[in-house]
């Protein structure tokens, strides 16, 4: 297998908001929505709260910070695998700004917040290192236009 290769993903998206008269005006229509990955379960979906949206449903804002902050679990362990280091346990509080302007808006940061236990066998240096790689690694960082920080703690494992 080459180096590069390319691959490919499919999401549908189907609005479910249409109350009867479609757009008519801002107030005429909700925002939900579902999302679909062959094989896998429906996501229920909608814009947040401040969008007018359903705050029980999950919303592309939290949809992007999940990707980043599980996208820079998996690189860590990965790294941390290839480090000898041996991951017991990882939590992330992941937080993101985002400013709106206009009819627009970006995110302009995202931090992470990993909690990494390791064996008391394992190189706590090494393990603070592998953030650093798994950031470098990690798919989604490398495709956003906004700094993402990674603020980690690491915790040894009682014997």
């Amino acid at each position: 297998m080459s180096a590069e290769a390319r691959h490919r993903y499919r999401v549908d998206v189907e609005w479910t908001g249409n109350l009867g008269s479609g757009t008519k005006d801002y107030r005429s229509y909700r925002r939900e929505h579902t999302i679909r990955v062959a094989g896998k379960p429906v996501l229920a979906a909608s814009s947040d709260r401040a969008f007018h949206g359903d705050p029980a449903r999950h919303n592309p804002e939290d949809l992007l910070l999940a990707a980043l902050s599980s996208c820079h679990m998996l690189s860590y362990l990965h790294m941390a695998m290839l480090a000898g280091v041996v991951v017991t346990a990882y939590v992330d509080a992941a937080e993101g700004v985002m400013e709106t302007a206009g009819n627009g808006g970006r995110f302009v940061e995202v931090v992470l917040h990993p909690v990494v236990t390791i064996s008391a066998a394992s190189d706590p240096v090494r393990a603070e290192a592998a953030h650093e790689a798994a950031h470098h690694a990690c798919f989604i960082a490398n495709s956003v236009n906004f700094p993402v920080r990674c603020e980690p703690r690491t915790v040894i494992a009682a014997i």
